[in-house]
């Protein structure tokens, strides 16, 4: 039996995400700060930004980008990053956001598999994506790094060249049921990235469905750290932390002092964080260093987070700590515990073990994924566990040009079957158990297994390889390599860690080793992961 959410319906206008976000904006919020960068302390207001988007947009448009183009965007965290995101929807165009992490074979495989036109970068990260962006077909002067030295420098326009003499920005004419606004990567246990077509409707829509329960106002502040190229740092910060008219403090990346010190100088309000950011909160001796006193809610995402460490941060910090779930394919945001915990709407505190309730104008299920039966929500106490399924109107278009992929994840009735095992209480708050699916998540980036079990293969060393997900000494999941070497191989664990560490993303890395005889397989020939976590 499906349980739909609690919440009430919101209205969601068929719109842009511009339009959606910016349009009708109040005068007496045009010269609110929206951006402040917390490197170069430039500030940035609502009126400026919207000048500055619909600036690049009209400068994407001169350049014959629009409806149908893809644009990469491969930066961290800046109010250029905003700017960029932003003006490429605000275009008609379609934004595919690439990890910074990402290496140069990474950013390749991305922008073909996208059919991207131009790749919007900076200068921090133009060797990987100058390598990439000419192995994916994309000409020197459509490679634009947004701080760099210039055409007659380099070959690649930079933001000034980019901008000067730009037209107004375009009027475009698209569907936004229909239309991609964003083509985030998921990558899956294949190993293979997909992308994610998402619409404008659906970026729309999960704003909708959010915004009354995070609550934001003008007058919070809050601190931007989650990367933007992530489709959770894309929803809460780049258009649900917009749409509120919030002041975004934004990080280029998370050091613990620099985040402590955002918060204490900018007296930040609300702080969206990924569990090993909470590791940190309840433990670092540094957080006594800093007045975080402003601070009123904490939300964690990206992977779940344990209750006893949620609960050692929101008493060290004086704060709400809450949770909430969700995917690429979803937005991302399916599930969520507003920032009261739900004392407003439900009357009752979710638990900080669960995720909290299904969002407005959507419906979740519990199904045994032996029996397919569906499980019931129980009248006290916690359900059996199933696979949990998701239905709304923020679930993705579908994978890009891959309809096989598609229909293993949405079924006919439009259910997204999620692959991760989970428990409904009685009041209808979701529990996450565990995952079906084999995917690693790595402070909260996802590392397929098969992808490094390729790269391991390839060593003339290893006779045979599994990576599994495998908790680390404080407790987090790491990358784990069960490798069976070569007879007669001298092969150490530091051998292999390192062999790995020079051919993907940092993030991807193999951080333990363990050296078996065999790997233990299935009659069928596939690894049983199961057995190597017991190991």
């Amino acid at each position: 039996m499906s349980f739909s959410s609690p919440f009430p319906e919101v209205h969601i206008p068929t719109a842009s995400i511009f339009d959606y976000l910016f349009t009708g904006i109040e005068d007496s919020d045009l010269d609110r700060v929206a951006l402040i960068d917390t490197k170069s302390k430039r500030h940035t207001s609502y009126r400026e930004m919207i000048g500055r988007i619909d600036t690049f947009a009209g400068a994407l448009a001169a350049r014959g980008v629009g409806v149908g183009e893809v644009v990469g965007l491969l930066a961290p965290n800046s109010s250029a990053f905003a700017v960029a995101f932003h003006g490429i929807l605000r275009s008609g165009a379609t934004a595919t956001t690439v990890n910074a992490l990402f290496t140069a074979n990474d950013i390749a495989k991305q922008l073909k598999d996208a059919g991207a036109r131009m790749l919007v970068t900076v200068t921090p990260l133009l060797e990987q994506a100058k390598s990439g962006a000419a192995a994916a077909g994309i000409a020197d002067e459509n490679l634009v790094v947004l701080d760099g030295a210039g055409r007659d420098t380099d070959g690649h326009p930079n933001a000034e060249e980019l901008l000067a003499g730009a037209p107004q920005a375009p009027a475009v004419d698209f569907a936004p049921s229909s239309h991609l606004a964003v083509l985030p990567y998921s990558s899956g246990t294949t190993g293979n990235p997909k992308g994610v077509m998402l619409t404008h409707r659906n970026l729309v829509a999960n704003v909708a469905q959010i915004r009354p329960l995070h609550g934001m106002t003008p007058d919070d502040v809050v601190l931007a750290v989650l990367p933007f190229f992530h489709i959770y740092g894309m929803t809460v910060l780049l258009n649900a932390a917009l749409h509120a008219r919030a002041k975004l403090v934004i990080m280029p990346a998370f050091d613990l002092g620099d985040f402590l010190a955002g918060i204490a100088e900018h007296r930040a309000t609300i702080a969206f964080i990924a569990p090993p950011v909470a590791v940190a909160l309840a433990k670092h001796p540094l957080v006594d260093d800093y007045d975080l006193s402003s601070l009123k809610v904490v939300m964690s995402g990206a992977a779940p987070l344990d209750a006893d460490l949620g609960h050692a941060v929101a008493r060290r910090l004086g704060c709400k700590v809450v949770q909430g779930y969700g995917m690429s394919e979803l937005s991302p945001v399916s599930h969520i515990t507003p920032f009261d915990a739900g004392r407003h709407d439900m009357q009752v505190d979710a638990p900080l073990s669960s995720v909290g309730w299904t969002v407005s104008n959507a419906a979740s299920k519990i199904v045994d994924p032996e029996t397919g039966d569906e499980i019931h929500p129980p009248a006290e106490g916690l359900s059996k566990t199933g696979e949990l399924w998701f239905k709304g109107p923020n679930v993705m278009a579908g994978y890009l040009n891959n309809e096989e992929a598609t229909r293993a994840i949405i079924d006919a009735q439009g259910w997204l079957h999620t692959g991760d095992l989970a428990q409904v209480d009685a009041h209808g708050c979701v529990y996450i158990v565990d995952r079906l699916k084999e995917l690693i998540k790595y402070k909260g980036y996802q590392v397929p297994p098969a992808e490094l079990e390729a790269v391991l293969l390839t060593h003339p060393q290893i006779a045979d390889a599994a990576v599994v997900g495998a908790p680390d000494d404080s407790g987090e999941e790491v990358p784990k390599a069960f490798v069976v070497a070569q007879p007669g191989s001298e092969l150490s664990a530091a051998d292999v860690i390192e062999f790995v560490a020079g051919q993907v993303a940092p993030y991807k890395k193999v951080r333990e080793v363990a050296f078996i005889d065999a790997i233990p397989k299935s009659a069928s020939g596939k690894i049983l992961r199961k057995d190597l976590r017991s190991t």
